[in-house]
């Protein structure tokens, strides 16, 4: 065997040694991911403190609005209308009607995306988040 061909076979053996110990790392981390039922947080556990439990009921307006809303609502981003600022809920409403505004929170408008990322709330609740900004708006 000459050096070149020696110097190929150790190359490829260390190629596949750095691909064995990278599929080890990857197959370890998975596992890591996916413990079994035993060591998964529930409801109840200490571990799940931070985890809201829902009431099955409907959220009211200011819940949906000071959990999803308020982002862009309260600081104007994007060119949301701020909640509180009468002059621009009043313009809005002349314009499109509480149905128009509805709509609009509900499938997007201009900068908005539907139901403000909040894939959670039901139509109702959003419903309830507009009327909740209007209430705040005059």
């Amino acid at each position: 065997m000459n050096v070149l061909s020696s110097i190929k076979s150790f190359g490829l053996a260390a190629v596949l040694a750095g691909f064995a110990l990278s599929v080890g790392a990857a197959v370890e981390s998975a596992a890591d991911r996916t413990k079994p039922v035993g060591e998964v947080c529930m409801a109840g556990d200490p571990c799940a403190a931070a985890v809201v439990a829902s009431s099955g009921e409907p959220r009211n307006g200011e819940q949906v609005y000071s959990t999803k809303c308020f982002t862009c609502h309260a600081t104007g981003a994007a060119g949301a209308p701020k909640t509180g600022d009468a002059a621009i809920w009043s313009t809005r409403l002349a314009a499109h009607g509480k149905d128009g505004l509805y709509e609009h929170a509900i499938k997007g408008f201009n900068a908005m995306p539907a139901k403000g990322l909040c894939m959670d709330c039901s139509d109702d609740e959003i419903k309830h988040a507009v009327d909740y900004m209007l209430d705040h708006s005059k």
